[in-house]
């Protein structure tokens, strides 16, 4: 079972999502569907057919993010989740070549590669909920075990990474 658990930050964001499409940009293409059903032939008005086609796929998105909000849970930091990397966690390996990595454990909703952000489902996250620095990890991969030792935990990104 996948877990529905979002942060605070990526619950806003799909929130304002959810606004923006329904109070900006839907009425923005509906006017631009009437005004090209004003003109007359449809079956052969590029601008109406593409514009249709554009809010059926914002109709679609905003009945997702209307269901996909509501069972959400939003998962807040506590003082008690201190030392011991859980959700929201960002957190620091290293393996014993030297390689260092960085992640932070998110919902699927919040998943960002490029961020460092991974899934509350992933393996590497399940392997290190409830760990501590110093402890040993072993996440199972497609190419067998892989062992990581943990550096850092912490509940705000990391340094460097705050600029971004």
């Amino acid at each position: 079972m996948k877990a529905h658990l979002i942060t605070r930050k990526g619950w806003e964001a799909l929130d304002k999502e959810l606004k923006y499409l329904w109070k900006e940009y839907r009425p923005e293409i509906t006017l631009k569907v009437q005004e090209a059903a004003a003109q007359g032939d449809r079956s052969e008005n590029a601008d109406y057919t593409y514009n249709k086609r554009l809010l059926r796929q914002i109709d679609r998105r905003v009945r997702y993010l209307v269901k996909r909000l509501e069972e959400l849970k939003i998962v807040d930091y506590g003082p008690e989740q201190e030392g011991k990397v859980f959700f929201g966690a960002w957190f620091e390996l290293e393996n014993e070549q030297g390689d260092v990595v960085r992640y932070r454990i998110v919902g699927k909703d919040e998943l960002d590669t490029k961020l460092g952000y991974i899934t509350i489902d992933s393996p590497m996250a399940r392997a290190i909920i409830g760990k501590q620095v110093d402890d040993e990890i072993v996440v199972q991969t497609p190419l067998g075990p892989k062992e990581w030792y943990v550096n850092k935990i912490q509940y705000q990104a990391f340094e460097e990474d705050s600029s971004n």
